[in-house]
């Protein structure tokens, strides 16, 4: 089986096992409990720390993106403006 004939088959199985999932929330909380953990854990068990590093992280996971972003837009006027195209 090719990679991509692997992809397409974990994604069938992906959406059937979703789609054979009653309640979305309990079967996702342990992860949702888990990273929070993470979290926790890493500021010593101060709920106040914990969440500061929570929105740290997410602001790095924005800053990355808008980064990714911008690269890749940058990376697509490069690949469609010629040599003499008025732009």
């Amino acid at each position: 089986m090719t990679t991509a004939e692997n992809s397409l088959r974990a994604k069938h199985r992906a959406h059937l096992s979703w789609a054979r999932t009653i309640d979305r929330t309990a079967r996702t909380a342990p992860a949702r409990r888990a990273f929070e953990q993470r979290f926790l854990t890493e500021a010593g068990g101060d709920p106040v720390r914990a969440e500061s590093l929570r929105k740290a992280y997410f602001a790095e996971l924005a800053y990355k993106s808008a980064r990714a972003r911008r690269r890749r837009g940058a990376m697509d006027k490069r690949e469609t403006t010629r040599p003499g195209d008025a732009r």
